[in-house]
């Protein structure tokens, strides 16, 4: 598989796919904890550490869990709080506040993103002009978001977290059906709170790259820095990580998050990375131009070869540097006439042969 079988995927001005640099999203999620302030400085923070976009989480409470649905055990360790209700509702934005803050990117120049949790959090985010939409892993079953999302016409990053291999490719299947398949990056996701580093098989990034032909990302749920550029060397298109102003704050995804200087210093990693890993073009670099000369060999005169004088095997030698005839020629050499006078252990050029 090459980086033209997978395409590639265009989020306002910026191309995302294989070769191209690495998209990260910042994800603000519900680290505002429901303080419009907060969710502004997050904005700030991501911009400021170099991400191309900064994600929130569009919903309502009520609309999205049943009144005695169980959190997860990491968010009742988190939060003390026991059912998802209470804890969601503490954490919703009104479409106002959304608003506000799409407006807020636009002016500080980066890209507003937010993933829905239902056809009705969908078409507000619709209206706000979201240039790209954001599936949660939980969703990737939710045949109506999926259906309402592919028919929008947006760009579409589809988490695929806890999911069997016949859910994605179900989900992959209905959103190509409906003519999103161009539009498509999946995004490789472990749904674990926090992702032990262990867990985090990166090698899925490209297994799931050569299964479906599109680009994939990886949403990273570790405490680690450094996973990052190590996920960008594994095949991964675009990052999504948390980001908050607090780690130590109460609500549930802070405790996994960076705060906005480690959130830097992940992105200044996968920049990093992505120098290293060059543009995969073969041939002679610029910065290898100066050993090549000197450290290969070419053809030199084993002893001194009047002009005129017909070139024999015996009075030739293969030495370094390589600023003469390759060795590959060395036959081409033999029997030819010496147009000029050759010093021993000169290497012989073209120019010095008739």
């Amino acid at each position: 598989m090459n980086d033209a079988d997978v395409g590639t995927v265009r989020i306002g001005d910026v191309v995302i796919g294989a070769g191209r640099p690495v998209y990260v999203v910042a994800e603000a999620g519900v680290n505002h904890d429901g303080d419009v302030r907060r969710a502004v400085a997050l904005i700030d923070a991501a911009k400021s550490a170099g991400a191309n976009a900064v994600k929130f989480q569009a919903f309502r409470a009520a609309a999205l869990v049943t009144h005695d649905a169980s959190a997860a055990t990491y968010q009742q360790r988190q939060t003390q709080v026991r059912t998802q209700r209470d804890l969601l509702s503490r954490l919703e934005l009104p479409p106002e506040a959304f608003a506000a803050l799409a407006r807020l990117c636009g002016d500080v120049g980066i890209e507003f993103l937010a993933t829905p949790f239902g056809t009705d959090d969908l078409a507000m985010l619709m209206r706000l002009g979201v240039r790209a939409i954001k599936i949660a892993s939980s969703d990737i079953t939710n045949v109506p978001l999926l259906t309402a999302a592919a028919a929008g016409g947006r760009p579409l990053l589809i988490s695929t977290g806890a999911a069997e291999i016949e859910e994605i490719d179900a989900a992959v299947e209905l959103l190509e059906k409906a003519g999103a398949r161009d539009r498509l990056v999946l995004l490789h996701c472990v749904s674990s709170y926090p992702t032990r580093e262990s867990d985090a098989n990166l090698r899925r990034i490209a297994a799931m790259a050569a299964r479906y032909r599109r680009p994939v990302g990886f949403s990273d749920h570790t405490t680690s820095i450094e996973i990052g550029g190590i996920a960008a060397a594994a095949g991964a298109v675009l990052l999504e990580k948390h980001i908050t102003l607090d780690r130590r704050q109460a609500g549930p995804d802070h405790s996994f998050s960076l705060e906005p200087e480690q959130f830097a210093e992940y992105v200044a990693g996968v920049r990093k990375v992505e120098g290293m890993l060059g543009h995969g073009r073969f041939g002679c670099l610029d910065v290898e131009r100066d050993v090549r000369r000197l450290a290969r060999p070419s053809v030199v005169a084993a002893e001194p070869i009047a002009a005129g004088q017909r070139i024999r095997r015996q009075v030739l030698a293969i030495k370094r540097p390589g600023t003469g005839i390759a060795p590959a020629d060395l036959e081409r050499v033999v029997d030819r006439i010496a147009a000029v006078d050759i010093a021993a252990d000169t290497p012989i050029g073209w120019e010095m042969l008739r």
